[in-house]
């Protein structure tokens, strides 16, 4: 967001700004005082014992693998809650510049690889200590935008039929409605942003985590660009979880939200709501619906943790690796003893590349070629040539490996 910064803050300027008050975002919080506050700490104390858990329950390099492939299945599931679907294979294959023929099919592939490139540059640290920033926010929407193939950077207005361009990383600079929710003027963004920021930038651990489903609405209420508001609150959500839970990006909400999509959208609707009496806390907003959607979002939270801990548990996963080599040796697609090296990289997280011959007890020209076969197949990778060799989950395999995490492909 370099050159063009000085013309989006002078548009910023010019734009409609009717001096809205602050207040109407509050509640930012579930009050200390709240009635909901005891049920919705316990769930964010749960949480994070079970995410820590899980984390630590996994060597180095099957949590890098899994980290890759929960990448792709983030844009999988954030793309279903938009209404479109690319399957993780695609999406594999986008990133390896493998693109469809069909040039929504290879619209939609290059959205994935966009995706997934900013998710990894968050998972990197990118977005470290200011997820919820205006500049953070803004440069999300830049990094995923500046990506996109033109065709995506198009809207339409729906009273007017005016196609309009999304400009990376620029705040809105008119009014929009977003259903029967009318977001504050265009003007107005700015000091919002900065308000979410000065709520949600410097709590401490457990109100982080409490936070997490109040800023996810929050900036969707703002509504702060023409396009891309969802993905990017989603993008924050993961960025706000990283941080205060350090997941190390091996589990995702947004599978848990497209799987309650209409539950998502209902609570969301839900929270855009005015106060409803003296018993529904001191904002302008609900304060009850906001507690229904943390309890909602951190239930998530809690259900996707125990099922990736399920799926990758160590015994369950060796067997289903074990089997899928067994029936490829036979069918002569990989060599004998291949399983022996998944085995030992699985336990160990990583296997010196000298160190194959000695797991399958065999000379290291037979060892290389095992090592290649399972390279080949995508199953094995490493950094460099010399360098160790870690396991990848292939989106190819994930029905027989990881079943459950994605639909198997259809077509």
């Amino acid at each position: 967001m370099s050159k063009n910064e000085a013309d989006i803050e002078a548009d910023i300027s010019a734009v409609i700004d009717r001096k809205e008050s602050l207040t109407l975002m509050e509640p930012m919080l579930i009050a200390e005082g709240s009635r909901h506050r005891g049920e919705l700490t316990d769930l964010a104390v749960e949480v994070a014992a079970r995410s820590a858990g899980f984390r630590r329950s996994l060597p180095d390099g099957v949590r890098a693998a899994l980290a890759d492939l929960v990448r792709a299945m983030n844009y999988y599931y954030s793309n279903l809650i938009e209404g479109h679907d690319t399957h993780p294979v695609d999406i594999e294959r986008a990133l390896k510049n493998d693109y469809s023929n069909d040039p929504r099919k290879r619209d939609l592939q290059l959205e994935a690889k966009a995706h997934i490139t900013v998710q990894r540059w968050i998972d990197a640290g990118g977005l470290a200590s200011r997820p919820v920033s205006l500049a953070g926010i803004r440069e999300v929407h830049y990094r995923f935008c500046e990506l996109l193939p033109d065709d995506l950077l198009w809207i339409e207005n729906p009273d007017t039929g005016e196609r309009l361009k999304v400009v990376p990383g620029q705040l809105r600079d008119r009014d929009v409605r977003v259903g029967h929710h009318v977001p504050i003027s265009p003007g107005a963004v700015p000091r919002f942003l900065a308000h979410c920021e000065g709520a949600y930038g410097r709590l401490g651990r457990t109100d982080a985590i409490l936070s997490a489903a109040a800023t996810h609405h929050r900036l969707l209420w703002i509504h702060p660009f023409l396009d891309g508001n969802g993905r990017v609150a989603r993008l924050v959500s993961h960025a706000t979880l990283l941080e205060t839970l350090d997941t190390g990006g091996i589990w995702s909400v947004a599978r848990g939200l497209a799987r309650n999509v209409a539950a998502y959208k209902s609570h969301l609707a839900n929270c855009d709501r005015p106060r409803r009496n003296d018993l529904d806390g001191r904002g302008n907003l609900s304060e009850e619906a906001l507690a229904d959607f943390t309890r909602f979002f951190l239930g998530l939270c809690i259900d996707q943790v125990s099922f990736m801990e399920e799926l990758v548990q160590p015994d369950r996963l060796r067997t289903r690796i074990l089997m899928w080599s067994e029936e490829e040796i036979r069918l002569g697609q990989l060599p004998p003893k291949s399983g022996g090296i998944l085995e030992a990289v699985l336990y160990r997280g990583e296997l010196p590349r000298g160190g194959a011959a000695n797991i399958v007890g065999t000379g290291d020209r037979q060892a290389r070629r095992i090592v290649s076969a399972l390279v080949d197949k995508g199953v094995l990778t490493s950094e460099s040539a010399r360098a160790p060799l870690r396991l990848a989950f292939p989106a190819a395999l994930a029905a027989r490996w990881l079943p459950g995490l994605f639909p198997e492909r259809t077509e």
